[in-house]
């Protein structure tokens, strides 16, 4: 078995001595590349490959492809970061207004249509559109285009519109668009009509408007989006760093569905050992890009390859799987994704955000960002004691691959021709080649770029047990020696203080935590789907991707208002926006489930918090001015939580009230909020912001027993059937009655 991947240094072939066998890929790319491409072995002639790969750097020349694969990896990972959790391209669906009927064939449904109004939004040639009939109500607009609560599911327009179904009298039905112009469409039925839906289409006068969705159809552009571009799982790679979902399963005592991407990354790497590190790591690629830019060119502060940091990974991974067995979950802080995801969140999303949507939409950072930013400074400052300095010594994520290549199928070995000219140490970028140029196995990642260096081609990548022509160990001597009095001492240290720390560390976060069971604790609002508070403290991985994927920043990280155990955990910031009822993206990027991947219908009926008024400062119910933001943003969302009651009204001497007193106050109902706190993004932004009449909003959505639904499995819809029909006198039923306005029949 040969893993051999890396271009070999050009050596003239000796005569009576095998040549030099051509790796696999070699093989192929010559059989589809031109000849310039590649070296001439006779005379040592560089090709056009060698020459360009020769101006990226010795590693490039190298191992190409192991480059080309880590290149490869980070810009999916920043694909799927900055595009795939990118929401502010979803919109809203499309309708177009003041189109004319012109010619109408009662036969087939084949319509022309004119506009004299800008188009607006483009139309397309093959686009299919809902078309409906603005001229069925008396004010000449659709009575379904802007309404929520009495529309259908539609499907299929033309079957349930067009056919005499009970969908809206003005629907016209489903149309593709044949042909367009500046000003006129053809259109051209999805499915053949009846007569009925012939008739009906004949005798409409117009004006039509065309929708690119079922009018009155509960929006879900969000979501949509979001499914639309994840070909590839946004979390993948926080799915397959393997200590992300070991130390969460072991904290909450749970099964993570993420650790089966984990086990197969770790089968993988008993064939590549240590392979997720050497080229699938975005976090290795940033900190050689650091290095490269900035780390070479700073050398003073340079350590040896020898001291009592070399094993600092194995005490860190000790460290934290301690916590987590106690309960507390800290890998957050140190595994690789997660500290690459969340520095990116905190450095480089904040200027996508304001470049693109301009700077009043980037949240102001408070002491829990400053901390996750000086933690990955550090990461990358490390690189000023060596290159890779972290991969290599520190990163617990890679000492899980490390303890895992004990039980690899190959390995890198050193033949007898090696001649000692040390280009290999020099080249390693993790440190795993001894002072005899055989391999430390547990830091080898099998980058290969020692071999591509190799003057005698001294080196292999093959099976763990072949042992053909290989060179002596201790040719040089190394100094290395079994463990020893002295290397005891040193790993039980290590062991005991990993041990305390993780002892400590646990209780300390327990002792400034959460403090779940005193009922005047804070409890902050969750997204919607979380798991109960207990578990998702322990389920979530503090890795800021929901913060990413979350519209309007919706979702911010939390401070220490929950001491460190609830530090860069998800919160809901309804001062600053609400929960965006087409949007279930938190859940769906979410590596461990601490977040529910809720369907739209699920999510749209699960409970995160509830809406309570403050009756001393609603301008209302305080008597100071009529005021409805909070009504119209509830009903304009489609959820109908608050109604009207009438305050303030004066009585003439017979005990009636007299005209023109009093006011439209709010009230909360709450069976049907679910606290997706629009409503406090509105009176805050308006009389707050705006017009400084309230010095915090008189509406505010609060969590906690009673306010919130957390469930660990099972349906929130049938949640709120049941909660209806234990309400509902003994035998009637309803099973609508648990649902949102919009979802009403």
């Amino acid at each position: 078995m040969r893993l051999d991947v890396y271009l070999p240094v050009i050596r003239r072939d000796k005569p009576g001595v095998p040549p030099t066998p051509r790796s696999l890929p070699i093989r192929i790319a010559k059989r589809l590349l031109p000849a310039p491409f590649f070296s001439d072995w006779e005379t040592k002639r560089r090709g056009l490959a060698r020459r360009w790969l020769r101006k990226l750097g010795p590693s490039w020349l190298a191992a190409p492809i192991r480059r080309g694969v880590q290149t490869l990896s980070m810009a999916i990972f920043l694909v799927l970061f900055f595009w795939v959790c990118w929401p502010y391209d979803a919109r809203p669906a499309r309708i177009w207004h003041g189109w004319t009927p012109v010619e109408i064939d009662g036969q087939t449904g084949h319509a022309l249509i004119a506009s004299d109004q800008p188009l607006g939004p483009p139309l397309e040639v093959g686009q299919v559109v809902v078309v409906v009939d603005d001229g069925g109500t008396a004010d000449g607009s659709s009575d379904v285009s802007g309404s929520i609560t009495n529309a259908p599911n539609i499907n299929d327009a033309n079957t349930d519109a067009a056919n005499g179904s009970d969908a809206p009298a003005n629907l016209l039905g489903r149309f593709r668009i044949e042909s367009l112009t500046a000003d006129s469409a053809s259109l051209v039925p999805i499915a053949s009509l009846d007569e009925s839906a012939r008739e009906k289409l004949v005798l409409s006068v117009g004006p039509w408007s065309l929708h690119e969705r079922p009018p009155g159809q509960w929006p879900g552009h969000y979501a949509e989006n979001l499914a639309a571009k994840e070909r590839i799982a946004a979390e993948t790679f926080l799915a397959i760093d393997p200590l992300v979902s070991l130390s969460t399963a072991i904290a909450s005592r749970s099964w993570v569905w993420s650790l089966v991407s984990a086990t197969i990354i770790l089968v993988v790497c008993l064939l590549i050992p240590r392979g997720f590190c050497g080229y699938l790591c975005p976090l290795g690629t940033t900190i050689d890009l650091f290095d490269w830019a900035i780390g070479r060119r700073v050398t003073r502060f340079r350590v040896g390859d020898d001291g009592w940091w070399v094993h600092i990974k194995y005490y860190l991974l000790l460290t934290i799987l301690i916590a987590a067995a106690l309960g507390v979950l800290i890998s957050g802080i140190f595994a690789a994704i997660p500290v690459i995801t969340r520095g990116l969140l905190f450095t480089i999303a904040p200027l996508q955000n304001g470049v693109a949507n301009g700077w009043h939409q980037v949240p102001a950072l408070h002491i829990g960002h400053a901390l996750s930013l000086a933690l990955f400074a550090a990461v990358l400052g490390l690189g000023f004691l060596k290159p890779r300095f972290w991969c290599k010594y520190v990163c617990p994520s890679g000492a899980v691959f490390s303890l895992g290549n004990l039980f690899r199928f190959s390995e890198r070995k050193v033949e007898s021709s090696c001649i000692h000219c040390n280009k290999c140490v020099e080249i390693c970028p993790f440190d795993a080649i001894k002072a005899d140029f055989t391999t430390r196995v547990t830091d080898c990642t099998l980058c290969q770029s020692c071999a591509g260096v190799c003057p005698t081609h001294a080196i292999k990548f093959v099976g763990r047990f072949e042992d053909e022509r290989l060179k002596p160990f201790g040719d040089p001597p190394t100094g290395e020696t079994p463990l020893g009095r002295r290397g005891f001492i040193a790993a039980s240290v290590g062991t005991l203080g990993g041990t305390a720390a993780g002892v400590t560390i646990a209780a300390a976060t327990k002792a400034w935590g959460a403090n779940l069971d005193d009922p005047k604790s804070h409890r902050p609002v969750r997204p919607p789907g979380s798991v109960p508070e207990d578990s998702f403290l322990q389920l979530c991985i503090r890795c800021g991707e929901c913060f990413k994927a979350c519209p309007s920043d919706v979702l911010q990280p939390l401070g220490f208002a929950q001491g460190l155990e609830g530090l860069w955990t998800p919160h809901v910031v309804a001062d600053w926006a609400g929960c965006a009822s087409s949007c279930n993206a938190c859940g769906q990027v979410c590596p461990t489930g601490a977040i529910r991947p809720l369907p739209l219908e699920e999510k749209r009926v699960a409970r995160m918090g509830l809406a309570v008024i403050d009756p001393t400062t609603c301008l209302p119910l305080a008597g100071r001015e009529a005021c409805q933001l909070c009504v119209d943003e509830c009903v304009s969302a489609g959820y109908f939580a608050i109604d009207f009651t009438r305050v303030g009204t004066e009585l003439d001497p017979d005990g009636n009230p007299i005209e023109g007193t009093g006011m439209n106050a709010p009230v909360v109902n709450a069976d049907a909020c679910v606290g997706c706190g629009l409503c406090q993004t509105r009176c805050y932004g308006v009389n707050v912001k705006a017009k400084g009449l309230l010095d915090r909003s008189a509406i505010v959505i609060g969590a906690g027993e009673g306010k919130e639904d957390r469930l660990s499995s099972g349906s929130y819809q049938a949640l709120r059937q049941h909660e209806q029909e234990s309400k509902r006198p003994k035998g009637e039923s309803n099973k609508a009655d648990y649902l949102p306005g919009f979802l009403k029949p």
